[in-house]
């Protein structure tokens, strides 16, 4: 077993996933560059979610590897991937999923209470983050059924980056969203990484939001298609993430 380039943060070979008996994913393998806001582009059905949970160690493949900085996490426990989930990721999917008994500040802060960080920190950056999208003052205190589903959508935004992730997964982010609300996301979203030098992978069905990042992979029925597909890269020696 090799681990990856020095240059690939994430790094998947041959990604195998079936839903009872029914393939997600067949060969799937791709590297994503540290820094890198990479598209995955396609249809919906056509495992671009599956691909994200199996490379965020959400899911285990069924079949292949998937490195992240010379760690596998495909042998990894189910508490060391939760630890790297927690510690170094970040998720934002198309539904916002807040607390409801939280306010809206407390649910972008969430991620930092968790960790132990100050209430007086955590609310602070989570202000930050909620301020650059539009959403201060009362607002950050209302609790996410009294807002608009952009609203809460923004607050999931903020809430997967106040923790500043080594990668953050956005998995269809604007998809519930009108075009004016997409776009201001979308303008955050790769502003932050962009900023502060985030590897993103950004799952969607539309070629216009793909044409935001940096480099765009595309999937149908599970399989990577199209052009420029290039060979599998020579690994390294294999270091592990102790836990």
């Amino acid at each position: 077993m090799v681990a990856p380039p020095d240059n690939d943060v994430l790094w998947a070979r041959s990604l195998h996933y079936s839903y009872s008996g029914s393939p997600a994913l067949t060969g799937v393998s791709l590297g994503v560059r540290e820094g890198e806001i990479l598209a995955v582009n396609g249809p919906r059905g056509c495992g671009k979610t599956t691909l994200l949970r199996c490379l965020s160690g959400q899911l285990v493949p069924h079949e292949g590897e998937v490195w992240f900085n010379s760690a596998p996490v495909h042998t990894m426990g189910p508490l060391l991937r939760e630890r790297l989930r927690r510690e170094r990721f970040g998720w934002i999917g198309p539904e916002p999923q807040l607390v409801p008994e939280l306010a809206l500040w407390e649910n972008a802060a969430l991620p930092l209470l968790l960790r132990g960080a100050s209430r007086r920190a955590a609310r602070t950056s989570a202000t930050e983050w909620l301020e650059r999208l539009d959403i201060g003052g009362e607002s950050a205190r209302k609790r996410p059924h009294e807002v608009p589903q952009a609203q809460r959508q923004r607050v999931s935004l903020a809430r997967a980056l106040v923790t500043m992730p080594a990668v953050l997964f956005a998995d269809e982010p604007t998809a519930p969203l009108h075009r004016t609300d997409s776009a201001h996301v979308l303008r955050t979203l790769t502003t932050a990484a962009r900023s502060h030098g985030l590897t993103v992978l950004l799952a969607t069905h539309d070629a216009e939001v793909a044409g935001l990042a940096d480099r765009a992979v595309s999937l149908l029925d599970g399989r990577r298609v199209g052009t420029g597909l290039s060979t599998e890269p020579e690994g390294r020696t294999a270091c592990s993430l102790s836990a």
